[in-house]
């Protein structure tokens, strides 16, 4: 069938229901506008058509308790009627549109005309070729019939160019395919969880079919359209389809539809799948977008997951890889066709990647540079040429000799273009591409799933880490290990025999039946392993300890199924506790409670006693258990956790709405302490964030001693140093002022020293790391990564400059808004993506210290040697393969270094760190010292050293000359030696240190000089090279080994001593912010006026009544509304740009911008 589009899926799935409408008892359009239908709309017709959801389940031939049989030609038949669970991904641009996308480069769009003007020209013979008197250096072209050759320059370059475009374009295919590798190993790792023949399984989602039973809990994405039929306090945030922030409460009698793309926030129960793939909502609207529209493909880098053209026949083998054009996505593209949600959806990506930033602006500063070179270097060429010819020499200028001056011209204008091409690093991008790529590649084997590739280099400028402690710092391996029972702290596990039977039952009952029934321990997979834990680990440390009293929950379990349970209040972060409410067989209820103890005792007024009986419980008491066994628990690191119950009288019965009545009059049964050991590997790590300058904050729910425990077993906090640990509550008091307003000022007291945050909530998380970023306290602004797990992580995984969501412990939307994911949850991965940032920074500092140095010489060859012999020693094809060797195969060998140690000893960049420091300063001019004194020695006194004819003022077509295939040689050799230099950038001596680790980097080098040979022997005219001697290339080699030489010397002189030099690619304060996106954050920048002196707030009255003055002469000049301006007046806006660009005009337009929206265009503030 070819593509299929999906217009074609749905006219072939109509044809499918045609006959198939009577195998089931509904058809996929029925569902689908049931779908469509929200709250008791929804209900009333599930009521009209089908009598309830039992019916629904009847007609799709489903049980709502076992789920679908499973077996292969049931599901295949629901597939083929109701559709896949995936949706057709776009097709990936073809090679040829790349290829296309290449030609555009405008460089290479100059030389193509050139070398098609210098081909037509050269199969044109004038009548005036013979006439003596056109010019003087066309005597002795005709020798040996050369002047045949003329076209084989042309045909060179546009070789050349075709060359670097089939690169280009192999390595933005080749990136794309890399892309969409990662891609679809995302989606197969992508599960959920449904019955099928009564069996609790996880399926990849693109398997999920019409009538399964799936079971939803706390932080899922779902899957598909389905209506929920059973469950307990499912809230469903479901923003992403309607935008509307509030959770919606589901529940079967009021609101049972459950949408695709819409995450669970709180609860847990199960939905029948009822619209799987395009028929689901999401579904619905990606087929509207064209499965992501064309537009906001380019825009978006995750990429809608593309995996080429879908035939049916593979669709079977593909599934995966669609199934999560929805999921991975859950609707970006949704919320809105016009670009406005586009821009809010990117807003907390403030600034491009710092490296992006830095290297634009260099990139175009070169370019700037090459282009004044190349065209003066045109000028004087012609310049030269005409008053040679017909000034000095006074030729008269002869119409039949027209073609020939145009040949010379066009000969000019190709060496200016040759200028200019080696001047131009468009390897700058390659490299960055080559680099950012390989780096992705490698980490996925540090556990490390890049989502979006600048995460990885922002990753190497991180300064701050906030963690999470559960499952990230510590093992996530839940054991009790300590109980107080009956009146008794038991330091271990006491003996079952101790305990009374009474409490021991209810205790049993409380733990079994009040948590979830998904949660279990499983047999360990292999002999003398630890037993599985599955679900909440919290509550397989529980369960555990049924076990380890001699006891069992599943019979308890079977005899109180979850369907028999009467109310349910899952845990969420504000409860902070979990209550299971059940029928006794006489009619009277009993709850069960469990949560974090010093929130679950204070709703206990009695405890059982060592007899079992019940006994009150004074606040006194609890003050005195709190010292004696909760502290003392804390202290050791263990998490503390209550378990209590209540009874109930059959009537009245109570009103189970009102929570505070009924969470209250609690019975404690016993309080546990459950270790969660610290991973044996985290205290290393943690000392080499710390030794590599990046603080370690923990952020945990857990209680203030626990986390302090953790804390110093970590190594976060050694005792003796001055830093802060806070609770939520109090954090929140320091940095709010009177009117429960959060102040930035106070936070920037708090955060430097802060080092672990416990009991915090989602929202205190996200005001931490956002007060961090936003903090103008240190020179350099906070680069902060963070760790998450929970769906309440989002909005601070989204806040931080790099988010890190769990792999397998983390919930569907904590991965939606990260940036890297974790595959093993563990902290010491998030090291290893540090040293890769690090790496890719230095990778392209390398790159571009080698190629600068290329640049620079090569352009100051061309251009004096064009000057001084009216043409340029390194020929237009020369330069074309110097720029393959320097821009591609470097990028390719210098960007692929791994990684070592020695990157974590240094302290992190930052945003103001330039580029290009002084020591790569040194090392570019040294070198390019170096190598333009020995090729301007060889260019005037070469011939004379090698007895050879001399190549300078050498005719139009005449052929290549030992004397410029030496300099072209020797130039490739030192180019070569210089490439192992640069393989350290901060002054280290040994160059060669680590060489073979790098394989790629070796095969490069010994490639590249492979090739130089076969071009130097046996190039010949497209080259212009001729043969050498082997001792002329033993000279050339040998100069190029001076390179290392060299090297060495220029490591010796100190980079202290050298205060000229210039740095370069530094990104200031004001670009870090584009102007349009300074209107919406005029409010937050606002602390930054208190933050100035008064002095200079005195300066700045000044210059703003100036900058006023000339605003208003400006608006009323032309004529725009002038509200601006005298908003202005009003307030002195001095942002902390305008402090760093005093000097330049600029900072006018830009306050301008600042003050308002709706003032004056920048452009008429400018002009004062």
């Amino acid at each position: 069938m070819g593509d299929m589009t999906n217009s074609d899926f749905y006219s072939k799935n109509q044809r499918n229901e045609a006959n198939h409408a009577g195998e089931f008892g509904c058809t996929m359009e029925e569902l689908r506008s049931l779908m469509e239908l929200r709250g008791t709309e929804a209900v009333v017709k599930i009521k009209e058509t089908y009598g309830d959801t039992e019916g629904i389940c009847r007609r799709l031939k489903t049980s709502p308790v076992e789920g679908l049989p499973g077996t292969a030609p049931d599901l295949d038949k629901r597939k083929q009627i109701f559709g896949q669970n995936f949706i057709p991904p776009k097709k990936p641009k073809t090679f040829l549109q790349l290829v296309w996308e290449a030609l555009q480069d405008v460089t290479l769009i100059i030389l193509e005309i050139a070398a098609i003007i210098s081909l037509g020209l050269s199969f044109y013979h004038p009548p005036g070729e013979g006439n003596e008197g056109c010019a003087t250096a066309q005597a002795g072209a005709e020798d040996e019939g050369e002047a045949e050759a003329g076209w084989i320059e042309g045909a060179a370059i546009l070789l050349s160019v075709i060359c670097v475009v089939l690169v280009t374009a192999f390595n933005d295919w080749s990136k794309e395919k890399q892309f969409r590798g990662l891609q679809s190993r995302i989606e197969q790792e992508q599960k959920f969880t449904v019955v099928r023949g009564a069996q609790v399984i996880q399926i990849p989602v693109a398997e999920i079919v019409v009538g399964d039973i799936a079971q939803v809990k706390y932080g899922d994405l779902l899957p598909a359209d389905g209506i929920f039929i059973q469950g307990n306090d499912l809230k469903i945030d479901e923003s992403s389809l309607t935008g509307e922030s509030d959770q919606v409460r589901k529940s079967v009698d009021k609101d049972p539809m459950l949408l695709s793309g819409t995450h669970v926030m709180e609860g847990s129960g199960r939905m029948l799948v009822t619209a799987v793939g395009v028929n689901s909502q999401t579904g619905i609207i990606f087929t509207l977008l064209g499965a992501g529209g064309e537009e906001e493909e380019k825009k978006d880098k995750k990429g809608k997951m593309q995996d080429g053209n879908m035939d049916t026949s593979q669709s079977k083998a593909k599934q995966q890889d669609g199934a999560a054009a929805m999921e991975m996505q859950p609707l970006k593209s949704a919320e809105g066709g016009d670009g406005d949600d586009k821009k809010k959806a990117n807003m907390h990506k403030k600034e491009k990647s710092v490296l992006q930033g830095k290297l634009t602006k260099l990139a175009v500063q070169i370019g700037k540079a090459g282009l004044v070179m190349s065209a003066i270097t045109v000028i004087i060429l012609v310049l030269y040429f005409t008053v040679d010819t017909f000034v000095v020499n006074k030729k008269p200028w002869l119409p039949e000799c027209t073609p020939v001056y145009v040949q010379y011209f066009v000969k000019f204008f190709i060496i200016g273009v040759t200028v200019l091409v080696v001047a131009v690093p468009e390897g700058l991008p390659l490299a960055v591409t080559i680099s950012l790529a390989y780096s992705v590649k490698k980490m996925m084997k540090d556990n490390n799933l890049v989502r979006h590739l600048d995460a990885c280099e922002t990753m190497g400028n991180a300064t701050a880490i906030c963690s999470d402690k559960t499952g990230t710092l510590t093992t996530n391996r839940m054991t009790v290990v300590q109980a107080y029972i009956g009146d008794v702290h038991y330091k271990e596990i006491p003996d079952p025999s101790v305990i009374n039977s009474q409490t021991m039952e209810l205790l049993v009952n409380a733990i079994a039946i009040n948590s979830a029934y998904t949660t279990k321990i499983l047999p360990p997979e292999k002999e003398g392993a630890l037993p599985r834990q599955v679900g909440n680990k919290t509550e397989c440390g529980l369960l555990g300890f049924v076990l380890d009293l001699k006891q069992d929950y599943e019979p308890v379990r079977s005899q109180m199924p979850e369907e028999k349970l009467y109310k349910v209040y899952t845990f969420n972060s504000v409860r902070k506790s979990m209550s299971t409410v059940i029928k006794m067989p006489d009619e009277s209820f009993r709850m069960y409670s469990k949560g974090a103890s010093e929130i679950v005792l204070k709703k206990c007024c009695k405890i059982l006693s060592a007899s079992g009986e019940a006994r009150v419980f004074r606040p006194r008491d609890r003050d005195e258990m709190v010292k004696k066994v909760i502290e003392p628990m804390a202290c050791d690191g263990l998490r503390t956790i209550c378990v209590a119950y209540r009874d109930f009288p059959s009537s009245p019965e109570p009103d189970w709405e009102n929570e505070n009545d009924i969470l209250n009059d609690l019975t404690c049964i016993c309080v546990v302490g459950i270790e969660d050991p610290v991973r044996p590997e985290v205290p290393e790590a943690i000392r080499k964030c710390q030794r590599a300058g990046i603080t370690v904050r923990m952020v945990t729910g857990d209680n203030i001693n626990t986390a302090r425990a953790i804390a110093i077993k970590c190594g976060i906090i050694h005792p003796g140093e001055d830093f802060l640990c806070i609770e939520g509550k109090e954090f929140n008091r320091r940095i709010r002022n009177e009117k429960g307003e959060i102040e930035q000022e106070r936070i920037d007291k708090i955060w430097p020293k802060l080092r672990v945050l416990a009991r915090s909530s989602p929202t205190d998380k996200h005001t931490l790391v956002k007060g961090i970023i936003d903090s103008t306290h240190t020179e350099q602004r906070q680069v902060v990564a963070v760790t998450g797990d929970g769906t309440n992580d989002g909005p601070a995984l989204k806040k931080a400059d790099v988010g890190f969501a769990m792999g397998i412990a983390g919930t569907d939307v904590a991965k939606e808004a990260s940036d890297i994911i974790l595959t093993d949850d563990n902290f010491s991965s998030i090291v290893k993506a540090v040293m890769w940032g690090r790496n890719v920074y230095d990778s392209i500092s390398k790159f571009l210290q080698f190629q600068l140095t290329v640049n620079v010489v090569a352009v100051i060859v061309a251009f004096t040697g064009a000057c001084i012999t009216q043409d340029s020693p390194l020929k237009a094809v020369q330069m074309l393969w110097v720029n393959l060797i320097m821009d591609t195969f470097a990028s390719l060998a210098l960007a692929t270094e791994p990684p070592t140690e020695s990157l974590l000893l240094r302290k992190p960049y930052g945003r103001n760190k330039p580029l290009i420091s002084r020591t790569m300063m040194k090392n570019i001019l040294g070198h390019a010292v170096y190598q333009l004194t020995l090729i301007f020695t060889l260019l005037f006194v070469g011939e004379k050293m090698f007895m050879i004819d001399s190549g300078r003022n050498a005719p139009l077509h005449s052929p290549p000359s030992e004397h410029y295939t030496i300099i072209f040689n020797t130039f490739v050799m030192m180019q070569l030696f210089n490439e192992i230099n640069a393989r350290k950038i901060h002054g280290e001596r040994n160059v060669f240190d680590g060489i073979f680790r790098n394989p790629i980097f070796c095969t490069i080098v010994l490639g590249t000089f492979a090739i130089q040979i076969v071009i130097v022997q046996f190039g010949g005219k497209p080259f212009s090279c001729s043969p050498l001697q082997l001792d002329q290339w033993m000279w050339c080699i040998f100069i190029g080994l001076g390179e290392l030489v060299w090297g060495q010397i220029i490591a010796t002189i100190p980079t202290s001593r050298l205060k000229f030099l210039k740095e370069a690619g530094r990104l200031t304060q004001k670009e870090e912010i584009p102007e349009e996106e300074l209107n919406e954050d005029v409010e937050e920048i606002d602390h930054a006026e208190r933050e100035l002196r008064r002095g200079q707030i005195l300066w700045f009255r000044g210059l703003n009544r100036i900058q006023t003055q000339i605003e208003v002469v400006n608006t009323f000049k032309s004529g725009a509304s002038f509200q601006g301006a005298l908003r202005r007046q009003s307030s002195v806006t001095s942002q902390s740009q305008d402090v760093t660009n005093l000097s330049s005009p600029s900072h006018v337009s830009l306050s301008n911008v600042l003050s308002s929206p709706t003032s004056t265009p920048p452009a008429a503030a400018g002009q004062g």
